[in-house]
């Protein structure tokens, strides 16, 4: 197996407009899934099969895909063992992330947390597959915290729910 500390190449910055353009999730059940990732958090179906399952927002091909090829009726993963953290859903302001706060409450889905980092708010969650996934708006970056010198920082503080459902 390749380790990290193999790769002897010079140091690389990828272009500055490259993204992460979509996430591919092991799900147990599609329309389980499709009922969190759908009919909770509004993405829409761009294609749908039996196993398989593409969701975006806009009308991009897919920012979220949903299969089930190796883990049809299966459990999430042990805590404690590498996987993915979370998926982090970017909304364009702070009504929006209101919104589906909204939603999310209204569906009786449970916070794990809410944080104000200075450059964002975020609100945290997980999907009916255990995967975490990340809510939130970044602030406009000249309101984000910076030190003496000019660098961005950032913190962890307590996110004022209420204030935020307040918005929807």
């Amino acid at each position: 197996m390749l380790r990290a500390m193999d790769i002897n190449l010079p140091a690389f910055t990828a272009h500055p407009e490259t993204r992460i353009g979509h996430v591919h999730l092991k799900v147990a059940d599609i329309p389980r899934a499709l009922g969190f990732w759908r009919d909770v958090l509004g993405l829409a179906v761009m294609l749908e099969g039996p196993s398989v399952a593409f969701l975006s927002a806009g009308g991009y091909h897919h920012h979220i895909a949903l299969n089930t090829w190796e883990s049809a009726g299966g459990t999430p993963p042990p805590a404690h063992h590498t996987g993915l953290y979370h998926v982090a859903m970017l909304y364009p302001d702070r009504a929006a992330l209101a919104t589906v706060l909204k939603r999310v409450r209204d569906a009786g889905i449970q916070l794990e947390g809410a944080s104000d980092h200075g450059v964002s708010e975020a609100l945290y969650l997980r999907d009916p597959d255990g995967n975490g996934v990340e809510l939130y708006r970044d602030r406009p970056r000249e309101e984000w915290p910076r030190d003496a010198e000019g660098k961005m920082t950032m913190y962890t503080r307590r996110l004022d729910v209420a204030a935020l459902l307040a918005e929807a």
